[in-house]
């Protein structure tokens, strides 16, 4: 009987999530990725593989003409210079003007102030996502430098639900922490997910790669943002544990994580779709 109610526990979110997937393999939405240099490889294949267009368009020059044909914006600092923050800012200027959702991934945003600075003015320019690992959440909820690892946590991201509620609530975003269990709070609800493979961690960008999700499941409804967050983290979760079934270490995982995403069915994440209400 247990095992029926937990059944019944995950079936909605199954269902929610199977039809942001299916919604996104439909619609095939534009998503325009600034990020980091390490990063562009997998999130541009992790959004093909689910059934997004994405675009790596980070010219200042070119953010005018283009970032209004675009359903989502994804602004990732993980290899930030002075040239390209004002292109993230632009981006997300237009994005805002014209009523379309961005996300921003604060990679390392403890490592120096100037990472850090740059992260509190993205801010300011309202996000609807941001997602970020324990230690990257618990800096920018204090404000702070020194409480990360490069791009690695500090912090398990049970350690950081309380800083990510503080953070939803001051900055009117959804907050979404990476982790052995991905959180996800608009400042007063929390769902978990439990989705996923330790050595997922162990694949560079993947934390940059499920951002990009995010936004594509976002932008398909931009106005509940809480919930395709959750849907996201699950979905690329749920690749990461078929994709492990096949994989020998973190290069192999890779390669199948993405054909795994590619594959994914209804009946398989109607039934392993993994979230919590923690609220």
């Amino acid at each position: 009987m247990a095992d029926q109610g937990h059944q019944e526990h995950i079936n909605p979110w199954g269902s929610k999530s199977w039809t942001y997937l299916s919604s996104l393999r439909q619609q095939s939405p534009l998503i325009q990725c600034i990020t980091n240099l390490v990063s562009m490889d997998l999130m541009a294949n992790t959004l093909l593989a689910a059934g997004a267009s994405p675009a790596m368009v980070h010219s200042i020059l070119e953010i005018p003409d283009f970032t209004p044909h675009t359903q989502a914006v994804l602004v990732n600092v993980g290899t930030l210079t002075s040239d390209w923050l004002p292109a993230m800012k632009a981006a997300a200027g237009v994005a805002n003007r014209l009523g379309k959702p961005w996300v921003l991934d604060p990679a390392a945003v403890g490592a120096s102030g100037f990472r850090l600075k740059a992260c509190l003015e993205l801010i300011e320019l309202k996000p609807s996502v941001i997602r970020g690992n324990g230690s990257e959440i618990i800096s920018l909820s204090m404000a702070s430098i020194g409480s990360t690892k490069g791009a690695d946590s500090l912090h398990e991201s049970s350690d950081a639900v309380d800083a990510a509620k503080s953070l939803a609530k001051s900055s009117g975003c959804i907050v979404a922490i990476s982790g052995s269990v991905d959180f996800v709070t608009d400042g007063e609800r929390v769902v978990g997910v439990r989705n996923g493979v330790p050595m997922m961690q162990k694949i560079t960008a993947s934390g940059c790669a499920v951002t990009a999700l995010i936004a594509a499941f976002v932008a398909l409804d931009p106005t509940n943002a809480f919930e395709a967050t959750a849907a996201a983290f699950s979905v690329f979760g749920l690749a990461g544990e078929i994709g492990m079934g096949m994989a020998n270490g973190p290069a192999s995982l890779r390669m199948h994580l993405i054909d795994s995403l590619h594959g994914l069915d209804q009946d398989t994440v109607l039934r392993r779709v993994n979230i919590t209400n923690f609220s």
